[in-house]
């Protein structure tokens, strides 16, 4: 990658089942429970929204305002040239009030307030709405790749010189009615589970998570960038375990870089049987570098992504791994590449490969 189209992080806002919305904190306090879902601890929203409008609004759009605003704080941005965001279910909150008003009224006498608010894009056009900001403005629904797509779509317009600053980021929300859905499908776990043990007691099924994760993305960097966004690559893989080895080492290669040369791996194992041999056959491929993850803290969602490459970020720029997301200990080896490695169902994988500033 050129300087020209270096891709800086800027600014982080994040909401989550973990105390994240201070990024003066790096999870110095973690939540550890013994349950098959997480709930997201939510900050003071009037700090951020004002009441007449709040009370009006969806979880999922409080999360996504707060998130986005503390991001554009954290790096000084008051009008960011572009917001693009990710979401798998958008605001599940709204569309099972809808539903139910719907079912319930037997189709008559609907407000509209629950449809309006029940579209995937909701989140960004209230994040413009309140900004005042009329430029690019879109939503990418693409279930286990929609964060990255989102992110794809920013280092396409910081590249192509479109925008200078653009807010990128992933949510999903996690509601009774969808989890209960989800879980008969056998997403989850059976029973509750200590988080901490998601992966040395591995079985079928997760735990269910949420949350809304915001990153102020520029081709200039700020007084202190988190890191650079080098790359992002997203694929399928068949039943066939040694696609992955060579889509890792494509990946590597067409990012200017080698194995050895990273120095920590950021993987999104959730404890589910199914998808373990995808976490061991490429942490077994990394010798000589440290391990850590996030779905025990954050729970597994269709854009956990972000949530992973919050903790990445945050990582490179405190040159700490914290405690709780260790898996494998580096040592006191710096920290100058991090690959970020997620899967959902088996069946939508990616890479982000990011480096020190």
């Amino acid at each position: 990658m050129t300087a020209k189209n270096t891709i800086y992080i800027n600014g982080l806002g994040n909401v989550s089942p973990q105390k994240t919305a201070d990024n003066n904190r790096f999870l110095d306090e973690v939540s550890r429970v013994e349950s098959n879902r997480l709930a997201c601890f939510e900050p003071n929203y009037r700090d951020f929204i004002s009441p007449d409008i709040l009370r009006r609004m969806g979880r999922l759009i409080k999360m996504g305002i707060a998130s986005s605003r503390i991001c554009l704080e954290d790096a000084g941005c008051r009008m960011p040239d572009a917001i693009i965001t990710g979401t798998g279910l958008g605001c599940m909150e709204d569309t099972e009030k809808f539903l139910a008003t719907l079912i319930r009224n037997k189709e008559e006498l609907l407000t509209p307030t629950s449809f309006i608010q029940s579209t995937h894009n909701t989140v960004s056009a209230q994040i413009a709405l309140l900004l005042k900001c009329h430029n690019y403005n879109f939503t990418y629904v693409h279930r286990g790749w929609s964060f990255e797509s989102a992110l794809i779509d920013s280092m396409i317009q910081l590249k192509n010189g479109r925008s200078v600053t653009v807010l990128a980021g992933g949510m999903d929300e996690l509601t009774n009615g969808s989890f209960e859905i989800s879980r008969r499908l056998g997403l989850w776990r059976r029973k509750p589970v200590d988080t901490f043990g998601l992966f040395s007691h591995p079985a079928k099924g997760s735990i269910a998570g949420e949350g809304s994760a915001f990153f102020l993305l520029s081709s200039v960097p700020s007084h202190q960038p988190y890191a650079i966004l080098d790359n992002i690559l997203t694929f399928s893989l068949s039943n066939h375990n040694k696609l992955l080895p060579s889509a890792l080492s494509s990946f590597l290669e067409r990012s200017g870089t080698t194995i050895g040369e990273i120095d920590l791996v950021v993987c999104g194992m959730n404890g589910d049987t199914s998808s373990a041999r995808h976490d061991k056959e490429l942490t077994g491929l990394f010798l000589n570098s440290g391990i850590a993850a996030w779905k025990h803290l954050s729970g597994e969602y269709m854009t956990s992504s972000s949530f992973g490459l919050w903790l990445a970020s945050m990582i490179m720029k405190h040159q700490v791994v914290p405690e709780a997301a260790v898996v494998r200990s580096m040592g006191d080896r710096p920290i100058r590449t991090i690959l970020m490695y997620n899967h959902y169902l088996n069946l939508n994988h990616s890479f982000i490969l990011i480096r020190k500033p």
